[in-house]
């Protein structure tokens, strides 16, 4: 009996002191994000971001934009509008299509005339390097690109005419990849409500968190792909684009590549505007279902950590440990904990939107229920099905983040 009781104490014990330090990332979050994001920085397009010039000038950057336009999204031709009018005085844009016929090539090429002045071009078809249908879109695009820098940028992004030159900024000399956190512009609709919730949340805390460590030398990666500066340099040692295309997160390896060379990983101040014109719950939560299954393949020991990172699941186990430890009410616990959780959230995402966000306290307060809620069977889901259906294939994930095409197309949810 007192073994027993012995092993209840220890293990309680590990819980809340486990408890505590998510309490401790949520500050460190919180303080890192009110200092690092929307901060401007002069000398944008330096080596250094200080006003000292590499020789030859400013450093030129190549936009590779991997674009497909079925279904069409409604705000794609707003969206890269956005990149012919950046303030930026060297970048060329390469827009990367998969299929002939696809509406997007019309929109492109109607800002090329629209811009005649911005060096732009397009490129049909993709060039079949690995199982990664993304790495096959870009590859011409990148064959092609003729700048010292590569900004990888998702098609559902809008810039700001100042975003490329802060990222820019943000690549010092010791620097070799600058990512934008995701975040979501404003958009009507519980949908949009809900993404701007949960990027502006969870997501950001242990983004930002991360992110610091890996500003500290840390060796940890959190880079992601929907918007990333990188030194094509370093790329090219490793093959170019085209040697990462066994893996579905080709973002993870990219930069697990470049930190192993001992380049630093750094995020901008500007998040990733995510403007999307079709947005749905379904398809957001089948977003967060893939890359759980991303992150349970590439690094395995999130299998046991993740689902005691979230909310709802901490609070039911810590609320237990209370009790054990300091005999305190295990509902009054757990109402604290989370009414305390949604209050550090609440302060997070006027950090990350940079002011109050478009919506009421009430909607906040529906939006974060409803993903603290589901998480832990988004979570269940993904470790159930390893099967990952993406654009026109399905993949079956193994260890490590290497992806096999699959012969059945299986609908992530």
């Amino acid at each position: 009996m007192a073994d027993v009781m012995l092993c209840k104490v220890v293990l309680a014990s590990a819980i809340l002191v486990f408890w505590a330090a998510f309490w401790v990332i949520h500050l460190i979050g919180i303080v890192y994000g009110y200092r690092r994001l929307h901060q401007r920085r002069g000398g944008g397009g330096t080596e250094g971001g200080g006003g000292r010039e590499v020789e030859g000038g400013v450093l030129g950057v190549s936009v590779l934009k991997p674009l497909v336009g079925t279904p069409m999204d409604p705000h794609l031709a707003a969206n890269l509008e956005t990149f012919f009018t950046l303030n930026y005085p060297k970048y060329e844009l390469l827009f990367c299509i998969q299929e002939e016929g696809d509406p997007s090539i019309g929109i492109v090429q109607e800002l090329m005339k629209k811009h005649p002045h911005i060096d732009a071009s397009y490129f049909v078809g993709g060039k079949e390097v690995g199982v990664n249908p993304k790495i096959n879109n870009m590859q011409p695009g990148y064959l092609a690109a003729k700048h010292e820098l590569l900004l990888i940028s998702d098609s559902g992004l809008m810039m700001k005419e100042d975003t490329l030159t802060d990222m820019v900024s943000h690549m010092t000399p010791d620097v070799g990849i600058v990512h934008q956190m995701p975040f979501c512009c404003d958009r009507k609709g519980w949908p949009a409500i809900l993404e701007k919730v949960y990027f502006g949340t969870g997501h950001a805390r242990m983004y930002l968190f991360l992110g610091l460590l890996d500003a500290l030398g840390l060796g940890v990666n959190c880079c992601t792909g929907m918007s990333c500066l990188m030194r094509k340099k370093v790329l090219d040692e490793a093959g170019g684009i085209s040697a990462f295309g066994i893996y579905l997160a080709e973002d993870y390896f990219f930069a697990k590549y470049i930190q192993d060379q001992g380049w630093g990983i750094r995020i901008a101040s500007q998040p990733a505007w995510q403007n999307a014109g079709i947005c749905r719950v379904k398809t957001f939560l089948s977003r967060l279902t893939r890359w759980c299954k991303l992150r349970i393949a590439m690094v395995p020991h999130t299998l046991l950590l993740e689902p005691f990172s979230e909310c709802m699941v901490l609070g039911l186990v810590a609320s237990w440990a209370a009790c054990v430890l300091l005999h305190a009410d295990y509902l009054t616990f757990f109402l604290f904990h989370t009414l305390t959780w949604s209050l550090a959230d609440w302060i997070m995402l006027n950090i990350v939107q940079n002011g109050p966000p478009p919506f009421s306290k009430f909607e906040f307060a529906v939006s974060w229920l409803f993903r603290e809620a589901s998480a832990l069977f988004l979570f269940l889901h993904a470790v159930w099905n390893p099967v990952i259906s993406w654009r026109t294939g399905a993949f079956k994930l193994r260890w490590w983040g290497r992806a096999e095409p699959v012969n059945t197309r299986v609908t992530v949810m």
